[in-house]
């Protein structure tokens, strides 16, 4: 019955994200799996206020929902080619003179990127801010908690922007008042 629900869900959901064949049967198949052992760790927590099977098909439908939304934003790393950093500002401003400070602080980013950041914060900060992964799908990947990932992207971000200032990019004045 629970695979028969997660391969329902899986099908309702892949093609938005553009999972298909078996692939999605692999994930019907996993989180019907997860659900069964989410479902058997909190069976004496059921108090019957709905059917059992329409308290099963929410560990289903949860189960299915985190594993195509993972499988969704699972990505290689990101690589730093001038093309891909190239498209981030692109159309920000028509004035020849601002899109040439854009580029070159755009330069001066993906410096910073590379040569101030651990691998770790460099992989996190591109996923989060970059990227635009959502920040459970990095936490789910990363196995870790929403602090942690808050907490790197924090330090990435200070030290983007020292090394933005040390450099003479942008000023040391605060940026809010």
């Amino acid at each position: 019955m629970m695979l028969r629900v997660a391969a329902h869900e899986a099908y309702q959901r892949g093609p938005a994200v553009r999972i298909t064949g078996p692939e999605l049967d692999d994930i019907a198949l996993q989180a019907a799996n997860d659900a069964m052992l989410s479902l058997l760790t909190k069976l004496d927590s059921f108090r019957g206020d709905s059917k059992f099977t329409t308290w099963a098909y929410r560990f289903v439908a949860l189960e299915v929902s985190r594993k195509v939304a993972r499988h969704f934003w699972r990505r290689p790393s990101i690589g730093l080619e001038t093309d891909e950093w190239e498209r981030l500002p692109a159309g920000l401003s028509s004035d020849p003179l601002a899109r040439a400070i854009q580029k070159e602080l755009l330069v001066a980013l993906q410096r910073a990127v590379e040569e101030a950041l651990t691998d770790h914060q460099r992989d996190v900060f591109l996923a989060v801010v970059v990227e635009g992964v959502p920040l459970d799908s990095v936490v789910a990947d990363m196995e870790s908690n929403r602090g942690a990932v808050y907490k790197t992207v924090f330090d990435a971000r200070r030290k983007i922007r020292a090394f933005l200032i040390a450099h003479g990019y942008i000023d040391a004045s605060p940026t809010h008042e």
